[in-house]
């Protein structure tokens, strides 16, 4: 990251929002890439990053000059870049779109999955205004005001500690920690914890897992690198010591980010997940869906495709790519039956054996860690029958990381000639690659949603059913 030596400060005219958070402004033929911003606005920016050989630039806004109509107050005072301009410091991540109306976050955020579409997965227009006339759907406009308003859906939360010890988190694009005192996007067990008052010395990271069926709580603490285990223990000790004198005390666990290492202190090393159907034992810092209605969102989604399409019959051959915990693998083993069979695919070591334990009692799960491309290939036993002929799937749910499946996955996951995939993604560029890759191999998309399951933030989910088309071709290039 550039670090110039001093702030330039320009006034420009915003353009059209962009992939990952910020709005497209030109300076003198430069491109320039606005954080805080909305389309159509007038605002003084700061210069963040400007060496006179990057291809573009970035920027902060400082002050409105002429506001767009979906502009608001920001409603967490540490991320509001005005305020953070006002005393010569930076916003806090993580809230980046929280200056704009939650109309004005999904009309933004549909922009930029139909930007991605076109441009990246080679969609018409028209093509995109079929699949996608609905746009962002808004998960909370059932809930509470405060739900309304894009606030406590979070159930993970990971926070940053300042050289003084206290619970803070990172500017945007810096190693800078800020301190906070609230974390209104977190369900309301988080701030029950009330870490901000406590010291922190000794600890690198603080994550939070908050159920939201209500279950217990899990703060996972990694203490600074280079402490001696000794200095380290007694750290993690003393933070646990406080919190179990609350009067619903948290889990509290020693955690090495580098090899997901959990050492429980007190209570247990994991939290208890669940749906409507299913129960879920989620080690430490495994993954799980962080809104928290976004478990429910989703399988109704991804599967209700399947099943709408006849793709999930009793006795069905399905798949999940980049399966978890079992969130979606559950269902699905419900779906087929015990006649039917469920490969269940995930890289992690330490989620997969979350996965062995949640899904132990179905039989028809098979459950492999491993690369999904390498599980899927040519020599791998789980790609055939046992008879030895080639695999082929009926259905798969596919849901890989925020950098997508990638080529050498979609390859292979064609080549096991599935009738459908449901694709569940977190980020519309690497989706659109995607589909780019699935369409040069024969495929296309039959029908899309986008969820917002991040308020506030430049992040969208989206679930597509995908099918072979008439026409196949040879490659993925």
């Amino acid at each position: 990251m550039s670090e110039p030596t001093s702030t330039t400060r320009l006034t420009v005219t915003v353009g059209p929002v962009a992939h990952g958070g910020h709005c497209v402004a030109r300076h003198e033929g430069r491109v320039i890439f606005v954080r805080h911003a909305i389309p159509g606005e007038t605002v003084e920016i700061a210069l963040t990053e400007n060496d006179d050989d990057a291809k573009f630039w970035r920027a902060d806004v400082t002050r409105v000059v002429e506001a767009s109509p979906e502009r608001v107050e920001h409603f967490w005072p540490e991320a509001d870049a005005l305020r953070a301009a006002a005393r010569h410091g930076s916003p806090i991540g993580g809230a980046e779109f929280g200056h704009i109306s939650r109309k004005g976050q999904l009309e933004l955020k549909t922009a930029v999955v139909r930007e991605q579409l076109e441009r990246l997965g080679g969609l018409s227009s028209d093509s995109v205004d079929a699949l996608f006339s609905v746009g962002v759907e808004d998960v909370d406009a059932k809930g509470t005001p405060d739900q309304q308003a894009g606030l406590g859906w979070r159930t993970r939360v990971g926070f940053a500690v300042t050289p003084s010890g206290k619970l803070g988190m990172h500017a945007h694009r810096s190693h800078t920690i800020l301190p906070i005192q609230e974390m209104p996007l977190a369900i309301p067990a988080v701030d029950e914890l009330r870490l901000w008052d406590l010291d922190f010395t000794g600890i690198d990271r603080v994550e939070v897992a908050a159920p939201a069926n209500g279950s217990g709580v899990l703060v996972l603490l990694a203490p600074v690198h280079g402490l001696s285990d000794k200095a380290a223990g007694s750290a993690v000790k003393r933070i646990a010591r406080f919190l179990a004198a609350l009067p619903t005390p948290p889990s509290v666990a020693r955690w090495n980010p580098e090899n997901s290492a959990i050492e429980a202190v007190s209570g247990r090393g994991w939290v208890k997940e669940t749906t409507d159907d299913h129960e879920f034992r989620v080690t430490g810092d495994g993954f799980w869906q962080i809104h928290r209605m976004a478990p429910k969102v989703l399988t109704d989604a991804a599967l209700g495709y399947l099943l709408q399409g006849g793709y999930l019959n009793d006795g069905a051959d399905v798949a999940d790519l980049y399966a978890g915990a079992g969130l979606f693998t559950a269902p699905l083993a419900d779906a087929v039956g015990s006649d039917g069979s469920v490969l269940s695919v995930e890289g992690s070591p330490g989620t997969s054996r979350d996965a062995r334990k949640n899904l132990h009692a179905s039989e028809q799960v098979e459950i492999l860690q491993g690369r999904v491309e390498k599980i899927l290939g040519t020599q791998s036993r789980a790609s055939h029958t046992e008879a030895g002929q080639r695999r082929h799937f009926d259905a798969v749910v596919l849901d890989p990381p925020r950098a997508g499946a990638g080529k050498a996955v979609v390859r292979a996951l064609v080549a096991t000639a599935p009738k459908a995939i449901a694709y569940v993604s977190c980020d519309p560029a690497a989706f659109a690659r995607d589909v780019k890759y699935f369409a040069n191999a024969g495929w296309k998309i039959e029908k899309l949603r986008a969820f917002d399951l991040y308020p506030h933030t430049h992040h969208v989910e989206t679930v597509a059913l995908l099918v072979p088309a008439t026409a196949k071709a040879s490659t993925t290039d």
